[in-house]
């Protein structure tokens, strides 16, 4: 059976079966390479097309009345890129490639069939969806109440969370594959402020930096700095139907 990296993402939840598998496999047969900087929707073009991300990664975001950008989301390998395009016909956020990418694009006649034939799939996406909403609720209380030290540690924190979910390698350490300018544009901060207390935070000892990987020395500190919650573990899946 061909492999389906959204697949195997959602097996890191729950046992997935066979007939599940392949079926989120077809959602990956039109692999489809993007270059960095590639955009692979406008905000407010017609949805013809959602995405799995199979490499690399993709970021959304909006361009605010200033001009200035507000990144909402970067998305990482096995995520299922457009739920927010789901509801609505012209697309409310535009997607660009942060580095060389393949994205698996279908139609919502896809995941259609999908939901339809597999609800245990179907509810397994509901509950990813709403914990990746109420993370970025935590971003965005962040935005308004917390520190640029706060903001700073609690993105590191998250990034590095979700990675681990489908990257059982990571322990303390991963590949930022980010400028300090997105990092900025995703918590509200210029690039100097990131930069600023980025040098703080490795001055501190909670952090450290090598050839792009950034390595998590206290991590219990950062949370506490960052307010962090990991809104990628504990999750309530006994509600979940069974398998068939």
């Amino acid at each position: 059976m061909a492999t389906s990296c959204f697949a195997d993402r959602l097996a890191k939840h729950v046992p997935l079966s066979d007939a599940e598998k392949k079926a989120l496999t077809r959602l990956e047969e039109n692999p489809r390479k993007v270059k960095r900087g590639a955009m692979i929707q406008r905000v407010n073009e017609t949805v013809t097309e959602l995405f799995v991300l199979r490499e690399g990664r993709v970021m959304s975001f909006v361009i605010l009345p200033d001009g200035s950008r507000q990144i909402l989301r970067v998305y990482f390998p096995g995520d299922f890129i457009g739920s927010a395009s789901t509801i609505y016909n012209r697309a409310p956020e535009s997607l660009v490639a942060l580095s060389d990418s393949i994205i698996c694009p279908f139609d919502k006649h896809a995941l259609r069939r999908l939901l339809e034939e597999y609800p245990r799939v179907a509810a397994l996406l509901f509950l990813l969806s709403n914990a990746e909403r109420v993370a970025l609720t935590d971003r965005l209380a962040s935005l308004g109440r917390t520190s640029a030290k706060a903001r700073v540690a609690s993105f590191l924190l998250d990034i590095f969370d979700r990675l681990r979910v489908t990257d059982d390698g990571i322990t303390d350490s991963f590949d930022l594959k980010l400028t300090q300018e997105e990092i900025g544009d995703a918590i509200g901060l210029t690039s100097v402020h990131v930069n600023r207390m980025i040098r703080q935070m490795e001055q501190e000892g909670l952090i450290s930096r090598a050839n792009g990987r950034i390595t998590l020395r206290d991590m219990a500190r950062l949370e506490e700095i960052g307010h962090y919650t990991n809104r990628h573990k504990d999750m309530d899946l006994d509600w979940l139907p069974g398998m068939e």
